[in-house]
């Protein structure tokens, strides 16, 4: 989970929140320290000292490549903690070393207890994981628009199918002080289940809040006493919480953005959050560790049965037998191809200047957890590639696979355009081409080869899944890369809706209508007429504007990308009829533009649209009026009222099929 900053860098957000992702294009290069491995066990890791031979110098190389300040390292085998470490600064202004009691927000790593505490309540026969979850919940009512139920076993694999999973997502340092209960919140905020419930895999953290309450409910405690009396204190982990404590503030590590800037650290609403508000250590998550390790024990505390434990080990939900999802602990497979043929289970976590990550490999008896203060996933993902090719290396040489051609018939079911089930701004649209799929992204272009009807795999080796839906019709794709967050979650096809009576069909501007209102972007201005030639006022754009961009229903975003709208267009006036200079100026000050080329602009065009109006139109965000003329100039009719279908057309090239440059010198 990852707040949002007033100035945003679209292309390092496609990496951020989630669970888990920030910061930047993601590097092919290992650290040397992985690159130049010694002889090893192939069993995992046996001694100590062996162990803090890997370790020091692989953290004193990735905290540098990634500018982290602090991190600590827990690595446990066999019942027994071989490395409880720290390096480096938890506060580098003060020179505060970081270590095994250091405090670390360790954010959606949370999910994971929420997800054991969960599974408890099933042992003990409180709560039946595929019964409606609405039993749960006090008489509490759950919005759903499809036919069949929720239930905790949905929340916990991440397949509730809420429009909107991020809704719980309220980050800021105010909240630190706040009593906010979990009731009251989820009845401000709640979201409606639009997809059946275990189709489809979506990041969602309103899904475990939701869980929270329901071990809230069930066990008649506040969610931070239960976790206290029935996981921490077994556990024995006294300086864990799902609250911030005094206490525990003194030894909390600082916090550092991107740019390594010291940042006030942020508090979830409401106070309780299953979802991503724990605090430990390493002493603490090594005892996690160990009790994960054995099965759900820890000493002469049983917390989950075996049989239980062994399943918040197992995936429930799979993109194809090779790339698993999640289990029903809470845990997910993304980045799998790291795990070198491993069955391995992980769980990161980011909060505003703070990262968390836990790697369990069930068959090995290892697990390793790190916490570090910075917001990028990337040091990470080092860590996690450099420990699995140290410790246990790839042993079989994988088997080029065999692809079969696809017919443009057959690739009917494929095309067309998708949306991310979380983030919306992520766009993807399928064509066929020699046999071929081919996706076009914000991010570029990729070409797939089938291996099977629902397995593909583009030019660089990763492999993408479609997926059916309760029909047995393609919905949905899982792409197994972190190249725009698709590992996140799955992508659903985005169909065609009745279209609007009083748009004819050979309109140039049809086609623009028809998307942004197939996305829910922009409908019907009156009944169930579109009214394209209809004006629009300034706050009516900024409302599809916001949509458009795909932050929608993402508190934190939206925030943020109101911020920047209106830090780029100070004078707004929400009844003002908008002018298309004015929705320029909007359009670039949410997604950045610069001109690409020069442009001779014609007409009139206010000095403080100039460069805005030039950026649109030399990236081709122009509308089917507006033509490129004979002398190279342009004239974007900068000071007429913006028309309805005009607005569909700008929109739709700006954040729907990205365009390209215009050709002009």
């Amino acid at each position: 989970m990852k707040k949002m900053k007033p100035k945003l860098n679209m292309a390092a957000l496609f990496l951020c929140a989630t669970t888990l992702m920030t910061a930047c294009t993601p590097s092919d290069e290992k650290p040397e320290s992985a690159q130049a491995v010694e002889k090893t066990n192939l069993n995992g890791p046996q001694d100590a000292k062996e162990v803090e031979a890997f370790a020091d110098p692989l953290f004193a190389e990735v905290m540098k490549k990634h500018n982290v300040n602090g991190s600590n390292f827990v690595v446990v085998k066999d019942g027994k903690v071989l490395v409880n470490k720290g390096y480096g600064y938890a506060d580098k202004e003060k020179k505060t070393p970081v270590d095994k009691n250091t405090v670390f927000q360790i954010g959606s790593v949370t999910k994971t207890f929420t997800g054991l505490a969960a599974n408890q309540l099933a042992d003990q026969g409180k709560i039946n994981l595929h019964e409606d979850i609405q039993t749960y919940l006090g008489g509490m009512k759950i919005p759903n628009k499809t036919e069949k139920k929720l239930t905790m076993f949905d929340l916990l694999t991440y397949t509730p199918g809420f429009d909107f999973p991020d809704i719980a997502s309220y980050y800021s340092p105010e909240n630190a002080t706040k009593d906010m209960p979990m009731k009251q919140f989820i009845l401000d905020h709640m979201p409606t289940v639009v997809r059946p419930p275990g189709e489809a895999y979506t990041y969602d953290n309103f899904g475990f809040l939701l869980a929270g309450y329901a071990i809230e409910n069930v066990s008649g405690m506040p969610f931070h006493q239960y976790m206290d009396k029935n996981v921490f204190k077994p556990l024995g982990m006294n300086s864990t919480s799902v609250r911030l404590t005094p206490e525990l503030n003194n030894r909390m590590a600082a916090h550092y953005n991107l740019a390594g800037e010291l940042v006030p650290m942020d508090w979830n609403a409401p106070t309780d959050g299953p979802q991503g508000s724990i605090i430990s250590t390493g002493e603490d998550m090594a005892k996690y560790l160990t009790m994960l390790l054995q099965k759900g024990k820890y000493g002469d505390k049983q917390l989950v049965s075996e049989k239980t434990a062994e399943q918040m080990f197992t995936y429930q939900v799979v993109a194809d037998k090779s790339i698993p999802q999640t289990t029903v602990g809470g845990f997910e497979g993304y980045r799998n191809e790291l795990a070198n043929g491993q069955r391995v289970v992980i769980k990161g976590g980011n909060v505003t200047g703070h990262q968390s990550l836990i790697v369990v490999a069930p068959e090995k008896n290892t697990a390793f957890y790190m916490s570090y203060n910075h917001e990028s996933v990337l040091m990470s993902m080092d860590v996690y590639e450099a420990f699995m090719d140290h410790y246990f290396p790839e042993t079989k040489t994988l088997e080029k696979p065999v692809y079969v051609h696809l017919d443009e018939k057959d690739a009917e079911k494929y095309v067309g355009l998708y949306q991310n089930t979380r983030f919306m701004f992520l766009k993807s649209k399928f064509s066929y081409a020699d046999g071929k799929l081919q996706m076009e992204t914000g991010t570029g272009k990729h070409t797939f080869k089938m291996i099977t009807p629902l397995l593909f795999e583009d030019e660089s080796g990763n492999k993408l899944a479609f997926k059916k839906d309760h029909r047995g019709s393609i919905e949905y794709f899982y792409y197994n890369t972190m190249e725009g967050n698709h590992f996140g979650s799955d992508s659903q096809k985005i169909h065609e809706k009745q279209p609007f009576s009083d748009v004819a069909e050979g309109s140039k501007y049809k086609s623009f209508i028809d998307d942004l209102h197939a996305l829910d972007i922009m409908g019907a201005k009156s009944g169930s007429l579109f009214e394209p030639q209809a004006s629009m006022t300034q706050r009516e754009f900024a409302d599809v504007l916001l949509r458009a961009q795909g932050w929608y229903g993402i508190p934190w975003a939206f925030d943020g990308m109101k911020r920047q709208l209106q830090t780029g267009f100070p004078s707004f006036d929400p009844n003002a009829i908008i002018t298309r200079q004015t929705a320029a100026v909007m359009i670039q000050a949410l997604k950045e533009l610069k001109p690409a080329s020069k442009v001779q602009l014609s007409g009139q065009t206010d000095a403080s649209a100039v460069e805005a109006v030039t950026a649109l139109v030399s990236q081709g965000v122009i509308d089917p009026d507006t033509t490129v003329q004979a002398d190279g100039s342009v004239d974007f009719r900068s000071n007429q009222p913006l028309l309805r279908q005009e607005a569909a057309a700008l929109l739709d090239k700006a954040f729907g099929h990205y365009a390209l440059p215009l050709p002009i010198k």
